[in-house]
């Protein structure tokens, strides 16, 4: 249960980092107090992570989808939550550019753009390819494989525009003062996304609208 983390140590890469972010939000989401409840270590990436947990050095951890298999083959730990599967808002993957570029290289972020969708499709559809692509990473175990794309394939969204709720999230995430005045439209610009939907793009892929 949640609540048994209280008291207890919690590793992070860095402070200030994604996964420290990630695991304050999710920490809170449980109603646990991340300042004054647990006490948040700097550990390292996942891999190191990963060694602190089975080496009982510290007692929770973020780990990436693409691992959990890893950690859970030592039969040092349990899964506590599937971050999949809560309420949260954050975005914590996007493309971000310069305002400027938007107007003076709008083709080349319109095929960038494309290409984002497309692999999205690929990787959706089309396990057999992305199985091979994990296979190249080491992880071989069909089981494993067929887990695995399922979390991230259903993470992935047919139609990724910017969300002002996931924006606002990362925002809200941000110590500086002047980040609770920005309003999450003013960081966005949807007109390229929409562009694609709007011209048949997607719909060709899938051969329908997309879902979202």
């Amino acid at each position: 249960m949640p609540e048994e983390l209280k008291g207890k140590r919690i590793a992070v890469s860095r402070i200030g980092s994604a996964s420290d972010i990630v695991t304050r939000m999710v920490i809170r989401q449980w109603k646990v107090d991340s300042e004054k409840e647990v006490f948040i270590l700097q550990s390292g990436n996942t891999p190191t992570r990963m060694t602190a947990l089975v080496a009982g050095h510290v007692d929770a951890a973020l780990i990436s989808p693409d691992s959990l298999h890893k950690i859970l083959a030592t039969g040092c730990c349990r899964i506590l939550q599937d971050l999949s599967e809560l309420p949260l808002d954050y975005a914590r993957f996007g493309g971000a550019v310069p305002t400027s570029l938007i107007k003076t290289q709008r083709d080349s972020l319109r095929r960038y753009l494309q290409a984002i969708i497309e692999g999205i499709y690929l990787f959706k559809s089309r396990p057999k390819l992305v199985y091979s692509i994990f296979e190249e990473e080491g992880i071989k175990e069909p089981a494993v494989q067929k887990d695995l794309h399922e979390r991230l394939a259903k993470s992935l969204r047919e139609y990724p525009v910017p969300d002002a709720g996931g924006i606002q999230g990362a925002l809200d995430s941000l110590v500086h003062p002047s980040a609770r005045n920005v309003k999450p439209a003013s960081l966005m610009d949807v007109t390229l996304v929409e562009e694609i939907k709007k011209s048949g793009f997607i719909d060709k892929l899938y051969g329908r609208p997309p879902k979202n």
